[in-house]
């Protein structure tokens, strides 16, 4: 059913205590610590079984921490964080592609990717709650910045709809050139070091420099998803609770999809969809602006996480059915 108000208007408002805050953390600092110093404390690369073992571990803590919510703040507490759960692990599949091509340019071994990686989240999530304090506090208080986010959404999907992922190409990359000029870098190997000492100077790993490629891609994507989830949530806590769930079980995704892009040709058009789709519905969701009456059209949180999980299903499962134009003419040759 649709009704008329803005997302700010209907979103959840929440009264967290500081403990609560507290807890969260704590948890999402357990969690990675678990990760780390016992399932991973071994350099090692994990199995396929290994891998989709932990992502439906990691899934399924997320789920459960969206059912901890609806416990404690209620159902459209809840229904938003579920949504904003379903866009940030949408959007991070085409995030961990690019995390292929940087690895696999690096030439890190399977061994110590996940070791990278773990650094890689642990930065994404401080990254992710910047932007997502600052994108709260601007929304609450220049409407214009309304206009800019959703141009941002709309922009973006078409160039994911586009295959603009495809773009990022380490050889050419100048984010890569600035990096090496300014860190001294080893081009050898030191085991999972990220630094390390040669003809007594302190030099970075490639493993540092892929971290660091890593890091500054996701602030790229953090532009994309962030504003994504505000479409459909206002309120800090459940914004940060939904996307560091989902940032959480990045690392066994990786494992999983690393080297099945080519299986997934229509997953890049799903998510420039579900881009656009919520860009449109940031658009029409105010009452007013500058003081004019507006569209004030609002899904409702059902329709929109709908929407989300049956267009990334549908393309999931459309990229094993239908033929990838012009490689299934290759193929016949």
């Amino acid at each position: 059913m649709l009704i008329f108000a803005s997302v700010a208007e209907t979103a959840a408002k929440l009264t967290v205590p500081g403990w609560h805050w507290g807890l969260l953390i704590g948890w999402f600092a357990f969690l990675l610590i678990l990760d780390l110093v016992v399932f991973h404390k071994e350099d090692h690369e994990p199995s396929m079984r290994e891998s989709i073992t932990q992502t439906i571990v990691w899934v399924s803590l997320g789920i459960a921490l969206g059912f901890v919510i609806w416990a404690a703040y209620g159902g459209q507490a809840s229904a938003e964080y579920f949504s904003g759960f379903a866009i940030e692990k949408s959007l991070s599949i085409d995030n961990v592609f690019v995390w292929s091509i940087i690895l696999t340019y690096f030439k890190v071994p399977g061994k110590y990717q996940h070791r990278v990686l773990f650094w890689g989240v642990f930065g994404a999530l401080l990254f992710r709650a910047l932007f997502i304090f600052a994108g709260v506090a601007v929304l609450e208080r220049f409407e214009i910045a309304l206009f800019f986010l959703v141009i941002l959404l709309l922009i973006t999907g078409y160039k994911v709809f586009r295959g603009g992922s495809e773009e990022f190409d380490p050889e050419t990359s100048g984010m890569i050139k600035w990096l090496k000029k300014i860190i001294p870098v080893s081009h050898h190997l030191h085991g999972h070091a990220l630094f390390t000492h040669e003809n007594g100077k302190r030099v970075a790993t490639m493993l540092f420099v892929a971290l660091c490629a890593i890091e500054i891609t996701d602030i790229f994507f953090a532009i994309d998803s962030v504003p994504a989830i505000l479409a459909v949530a206002r309120d800090p806590f459940i914004v940060f609770a939904s996307n560091a769930a989902a940032i959480l079980g990045l690392r066994a995704l990786y494992f999983v999809f690393h080297g099945m892009k080519d299986k997934f040709w229509l997953l890049n058009r799903g998510l420039g969809i579900i881009l656009v789709g919520v860009g449109i519905k940031m658009l029409i969701s105010p009452t007013e602006i500058f003081g004019f009456h507006w569209f004030g059209i609002h899904t409702s949180i059902a329709i929109s996480l709908t929407f989300i999980l049956s267009i990334l299903t549908m393309s999931i499962t459309a990229s094993f059915y239908l033929p990838e134009p012009g490689k299934s003419d290759v193929a016949k040759k």
